[in-house]
């Protein structure tokens, strides 16, 4: 009662005692469903499961890097911190140290953001199709926005950006084919009602064979020159030269896009955040509009943020920030650990054999592409992979596995070695 407070443990004890009651109604055996032990085991149970809530840590073995049903990006350490420092008490949120007044939340992260991208300024709201909200209603609400047929896509939990263009109160119009567009398909479309060109990296599909997309350093051109913006949804939130699989955000800036909208939980490592990157005064403009303060990120966000960016700014997020670290782990210290893992578990029972596989980037970043791994297969005798998965959800700390070839497999890419104690430890079920 000390721990669950007396009206949720009152609460237990009653729905154990009507279970115990319905249970005989129905003609079970009364000396097993209502002795006092069972009644109190099972209140007990429900209290420790409402106590620990719906959203728990799992073990992510899947070999998706960033895994959007698992949360994304798991923060660095010194995130966590940042976020420990600022939670615990009050913080500058909207305060001014040196003048001792009010200030505005808009300049957390500003400076990282544009010390490692090249931006002129900077702004953050709660996600990526937030930001993209915000950049088409504050630019171009009644106006048409021109954007490569290509690139209509739809998103995870079907989000579609033509949608997202109508709620903000821009029109689309769609510009080129499918798998062919050309600078002179948007040349031709601008006119006195364009606001804006749009373009929209294809962070979660491809199109390959017969295609053509102008570079984007070439739109901007002809936009410019037209008296037009370019705005660029990028989408992974890549600012590392050293990740191959992802174009960066300095590349699209340098490229003269006016602004680039990018998430904060994918390669960038960092909490989920929609960021706005680009010239200052578009970016006031954004800062100004009255969807800003609906859009706005709280102190928490900025906190795990600005620590994802201060090391990526060190020089050490390969190392320290989760995601990179995953990506740019050797195959052979993948394999290593997954010999180890599987003597582990034959010696608990299992039958464990060390494989190839492929991880993935995931999160809507780099599609198709896969960066090889070892993949530690698991079996027990009279079990079929099917409940062998759900067996490793249902541990205290749940096992996030994938089902391959008819087999259930872990991939350590994706598994802090803090974890691996723990997996090496599951004795195989009877």
């Amino acid at each position: 009662m000390t721990r669950f407070g007396a009206a949720a443990t009152t609460a237990a004890l009653r729905a154990a005692v009507g279970s115990a009651r319905d249970a005989i109604v129905r003609g079970d055996d009364a000396s097993l469903v209502a002795v006092p032990d069972t009644l109190l085991a099972r209140a007990a149970a429900t209290l420790a499961a409402a106590d620990r809530g719906s959203l728990v840590p799992v073990v992510n073995a899947t070999g998706v890097v960033i895994h959007t049903n698992l949360g994304r990006a798991p923060l660095s350490a010194r995130a966590v911190e940042r976020i420990g420092e600022v939670a615990r008490g009050y913080a500058t949120l909207e305060y001014d140290l040196a003048r001792g007044a009010r200030g505005s939340r808009a300049v957390h992260a500003e400076g990282l953001l544009c010390a490692l991208t090249g931006a002129e300024a900077a702004v953050v709201v709660n996600n990526n199709a937030a930001a993209m909200l915000l950049v088409l209603g504050a630019l171009a609400r009644g106006r048409e926005v021109l954007i490569s047929r290509g690139e209509l896509v739809e998103i995870g939990g079907g989000f579609r950006v033509p949608d997202v263009m109508t709620q903000s109160g821009a029109s689309l119009r769609e510009v080129g084919t499918t798998n062919r567009t050309r600078l002179s398909d948007f040349t031709a479309a601008i006119g006195p009602s364009t606001a804006l060109v749009l373009r929209v990296h294809p962070s979660n599909f491809r199109i390959e064979g017969f295609t053509e997309q102008p570079p984007l350093a070439a739109v901007v051109d002809a936009a410019h020159a037209a008296g037009v913006a370019v705005v660029e949804d990028l989408g992974s939130g890549n600012v590392d030269a050293g990740s191959p699989w992802e174009p960066t955000v300095q590349a699209s800036i340098g490229a003269g896009v006016d602004l680039v909208a990018v998430s904060g939980d994918k390669m960038l490592g960092g909490p989920q955040a929609g960021i706005v990157l680009g010239r200052k005064a578009l970016v006031e403009r954004l800062r100004a509009h009255p969807l800003m303060r609906a859009l706005r990120v709280d102190k928490l966000t900025y906190a795990a943020l600005e620590g994802t960016l201060l090391e990526h700014r060190a020089g050490r997020a390969h190392d320290t920030v989760p995601v990179l670290r995953m990506l740019h782990t050797p195959k052979a210290a993948v394999t290593a650990r997954a010999g180890a893992l599987a003597l582990a578990l034959r010696a608990g029972g299992w039958q464990a054999t060390v494989i190839d596989g492929e991880s993935a980037i995931g999160g809507g970043s780099a599609p198709g592409v896969t960066v090889p791994t070892s993949l530690v297969q698991l079996a027990c005798p009279g079990w079929s992979a099917d409940r062998l998965e759900a067996w490793l959800r249902a541990r205290p700390t749940p096992v996030i596995a994938r089902i391959q070839d008819g087999s259930v497999v872990l991939d350590l890419r994706t598994v802090d070695p803090s974890d691996d104690a723990s997996l090496a430890a599951l004795n195989a079920p009877r």
